[in-house]
């Protein structure tokens, strides 16, 4: 147990405590954020933006360009959620929980490739040594940047993507020295299993 303690606190002590103190306010609104999603609650976004601005400063300086990407992604894709989900016609939203389409899944298989792409390009633009790390940054970039469109939507599937990602990223910034972010993600595996059963509930109404 003490091991396992060290492996997450030891890259912390000689950290700025600003740095630590923004990740954990990002680890903070980060959960909240996912919370407010399984209500299908319009906060998600708001709450969301803190969390993803301040990655994108943590990733920047961490020099983990791919997952930077992302989180300047989800900022403004956030921003378009919250105009669609706030989207009414007669006091009914327009926007309401479904299932993903066969027409759907073009723009998934473009999105997936077309940010795969653009990710690899910017690591090899950034000068950075690829490791296996910086490849597995680039695959769940692509599974992020599709469940945040179909979250956007909100599509049930988009939590199959958060669920996919999640779990593989959990280890990828433990390794990186990241303690926080990855205790996040197994947060927020969790939080996306129950986002999942509590849409589908929905829909099965």
């Amino acid at each position: 147990m003490e091991q396992l303690t060290d492996f997450f606190l030891e890259p912390y002590y000689n950290k700025l405590v600003i740095d630590t103190t923004l990740e954990a306010i990002a680890l903070v609104f980060g959960i909240i954020s996912v919370i407010y999603a399984k209500k299908a609650n319009i906060l998600v976004y708001p709450t969301g933006i803190i969390c993803t601005v301040i990655t994108v400063f943590l990733l920047f300086k961490a020099k983990y360009f791919g997952d930077m990407m992302m989180n300047i992604y989800y900022s403004i894709m956030s921003i378009y959620g919250w105009w669609n989900w706030s989207r009414k016609d007669n006091d009914n939203y327009l926007v309401k929980i479904s299932r993903i389409k066969l027409e759907d899944l073009n723009s998934v298989i473009i999105f997936f490739l077309v940010t795969v792409l653009i990710t690899f390009l910017v690591y090899k633009t950034s000068s950075v040594d690829m490791v296996i790390f910086n490849y597995v940054d680039i695959f769940t970039s692509g599974l992020f940047f599709v469940a945040m469109w179909l979250m956007a939507n909100k599509k049930l599937e988009s939590w199959i993507f958060w669920i996919i990602a999640d779990i593989i990223t959990v280890p990828l910034y433990a390794f990186r020295g990241l303690g926080m972010l990855s205790l996040q993600y197994i947060i927020f595996t969790v939080l996306a299993i129950q986002g999942y059963l509590e849409w589908k509930k929905h829909l099965s109404k």
